[in-house]
């Protein structure tokens, strides 16, 4: 019987089981297993005690408040002489006279989280605690991914790479997820146990963690806080009691803050954040993730997979639809087993709070094969994300009268460039194929009949009667003033003449518009037949420094209205201003626990001093797992924000120094820099 076994201690064996599961960043100080593969632990005996071969031993585990065994959240089994990978199990060796190996397995469907491990059938004694994941290398699990390569940038990268800005002139955003930095591990599973199924039916909720499905779509809901205790709080305007967005480059002091006031919502956050931090705990439990960027990303909010734009007669928007100029979610590897075969492999999820799922802020999963061939009946959310990437852009002018005119209509305008970071480097893939098929392709048709979708238009192949373009001048350096220009070119037959209205407004990421910043028009512009013009409007830093946002973004629209005809046409172009770059120079010998130093700059670029300015570096293993805050004070127009610093590395490998520049009129500007450590 097991009481035989008089146990003295029970070595974990963590630095090796942790190696073997692909756990050992976590440290070595715990034991973190990943379901569906075996590992062992080394009983010592007390002094006189021995064990003999074939000594009867019984041993459970158990997850969870409630543990149960009908649910899966308890089981008890023999030691037997081999293990059965469909089921908990156990061996034994002895290989000393006073040590006993048990060699444990857990089946590849069990549950994740915080577990015990007991001997004996009733009160067992307790010989350990564990945590245990999901597996991706483990065919027998769901979030098997079957490239190493992948499962390395997927799982195991601590940094990345997000992407901003306005094609062609994406925006990189290093990032710091720290999945295995200290502490990071226990927070994400306290995120678990606050979510509102927990708190309702803890044994339920325990027991249903061991399908990904249901995590990644708790996680959606608990990143943001709109319903529960969640992580973080959405802001697009008023950063008080807060900071604003761009100021995060990492998901650790966002979750350490979230732990340490006792999940108090951190303030604030905008969907590349909220994405990034899913990213960060998805990793964490091992669930293969990564962070996407659509680009004018529609926000249909009658799901009628349409983008209406409503104008009065005085050119002011009444509707309730929107574009992002780029919108940021996630994507999780997994099967799909609750839906019809065919659906398994990325699925989109969404934690940014835009509209409810079953009465909850949350988005997702939603299968990309769903979306990509039209199966809006797809769980979960397929419409909302479906919108997302293929909604018709349609506008209407709406008179006194009450008199509804559609004027306008665009079909290729939402979802393009789709981007994420590469596998294995810092470049952005395009995965738009992912989501949809080309535009006007016939497979492209046949997704829409069977997304009963009747408002796409049938494209043109001749040349239209008016081409109005929107040209930008090759620099656009925020502090300077610049020029856009309208080209207008007359392709009919005969002369035309056209009223020419073009703005320039301060435009948010999410399409809100702000302060006009520039405008020129033009009451009579006559072209002849097979002729072109190019009207300037000049867009001056004081006009648009006020009130210009983090996202450095200007929405420059041309309004064309052809004189006899009274038919419009509208060009739209969102500029990003660029930003100076932050340089990081690198000195010292890049090894293990050698000290290194560098050195950082940036110039301002503005007619007047920029205050408050600071520098925030950090980057895993090399800055101790903490921020390191530079404070550089005023920096007049043309000189340069300057700062040295030191730092230890305690890791070998490719690590990213990030760094984040912050002041009161220049903000959200970040760089990084590779360094290869070596031991």
């Amino acid at each position: 019987m097991d009481k035989a076994l008089d146990i003295e201690k029970c070595d974990l064996q963590c630095q090796e089981n942790n190696t073997e599961h692909y756990t050992e960043e976590n440290g070595v100080d715990r034991l973190v297993v990943r379901r569906g593969r075996p590992f062992s632990v080394l009983l010592h005996l007390r002094q006189g005690s021995h064990a003999q071969p074939g000594t009867n031993v019984t041993l459970s585990v158990e997850t969870g408040p409630i543990p149960c065994r009908e649910s899966g959240t308890k089981a008890t089994f023999d030691v037997g002489s081999a293990v059965d990978e469909s089921c908990w199990s156990a061996t034994m060796s002895v290989p000393t006279d006073d040590t006993v190996c048990l060699t444990i397995s857990s089946p590849a469907d069990a549950p994740i989280g915080k577990y015990k491990l007991l001997m004996g059938h009733i009160n067992g004694t307790s010989l350990c605690e564990f945590v245990m994941l999901f597996n991706p290398w483990c065919s027998r699990d769901a979030v098997y991914m079957e490239n190493e390569e992948e499962r390395e940038e997927y799982v195991l990268a601590q940094d990345g790479i997000i992407y901003r800005g306005v094609p062609p002139r994406f925006k990189e955003l290093a990032w710091t997820f720290g999945q295995f930095e200290p502490g990071i591990l226990d927070i994400c599973l306290r995120i678990l146990d606050e979510n509102p199924k927990f708190v309702h039916d803890a044994k339920q909720d325990c027991a249903a963690r061991a399908d990904p499905v249901y995590v990644t779509r708790v996680l959606s809901a608990m990143i943001n806080c709109s319903d529960d205790r969640g992580v973080l709080m959405g802001s697009w305007s008023d950063y008080s009691f807060g900071v604003k967005p761009s100021y995060w480059t990492g998901s650790e002091d966002i979750l350490r803050q979230w732990n340490y006031t006792n999940c108090l919502p951190v303030r604030y956050g905008q969907c590349w954040v909220f994405a990034a931090v899913n990213c960060t705990v998805s990793r964490a439990l091992g669930i293969p993730c990564r962070v996407i960027t659509n680009y004018d990303s529609a926000h249909d909010c009658n799901c009628n997979l349409l983008m209406e734009y409503i104008y009065n007669e005085d050119n002011k928007e009444i509707g309730d639809d929107s574009i992002w100029n780029y919108h940021c979610w996630v994507e999780s590897w997994m099967t799909r087993p609750d839906l019809k075969e065919g659906f398994g492999g990325w699925q989109a999820s969404d934690p940014t709070p835009q509209e409810q799922s079953e009465g909850v802020f949350c988005c997702g999963p939603v299968p990309l094969s769903a979306i990509k061939n039209g199966e809006l009946t797809m769980k979960y959310d397929a419409p909302f994300v479906y919108a997302e990437v293929n909604a018709d852009v349609v506008v209407y002018v709406t008179k006194k009268t009450g008199e509804k005119r559609k004027v306008l209509e665009n079909t290729k305008e939402v979802g393009h460039d789709i981007s994420t970071k590469a596998v294995g480097k810092d470049e952005r893939l395009d995965i738009t194929n992912l989501y949809k098929y080309p535009e006007g392709s016939e497979e492209e048709r046949m997704v829409f009949e069977k997304a009963k979708h009747q408002n796409k238009l049938a494209q043109k192949s001749e040349e239209p009667e008016v081409q109005i373009k929107i040209k930008i001048a090759k620099s656009t350096m925020i502090g300077t003033d610049f020029h856009v220009f309208v080209v207008v070119k007359n392709n009919s037959p005969t002369t035309k003449t056209f009223l020419l209205l073009c703005y320039a407004r301060v435009q948010h990421y999410n399409g809100t518009i702000g302060d006009k910043c520039g405008f020129a028009g033009v009451p009579d512009l006559k072209i002849d037949p097979s002729q072109s013009t190019a009207t300037p409007l000049t867009v001056e830093y004081s006009k648009y420094g006020p009130t210009i946002t983090d996202d450095r973004m200007i929405k420059v629209k041309a309004i064309l209205m052809d004189s006899e005809t009274r038919k419009f046409h509208k060009e739209v172009k969102t500029i990003v201003l660029d930003t100076p770059p932050i340089t990081i120079k690198i000195a010292g010998v890049p090894k293990v626990n050698q000290k290194l130093t560098a050195d950082i700059a940036l110039q301002n670029p503005l007619p007047v001093p920029l205050q408050d300015c600071i520098f925030t570096i950090h980057g895993v293993r090399l800055t101790a797992g903490q921020s390191i805050v530079q404070k550089i004070g005023t920096v007049n127009p043309k000189e340069y924000a300057a700062t040295k610093v030191e730092f230890s590395p305690t890791a070998p490998g490719k690590k990213k120094l990030v760094v984040a520049f912050d002041s009161d009129k220049l903000s959200n500007i970040s760089a990084f820099e590779t360094i290869v450590i070596t031991d």
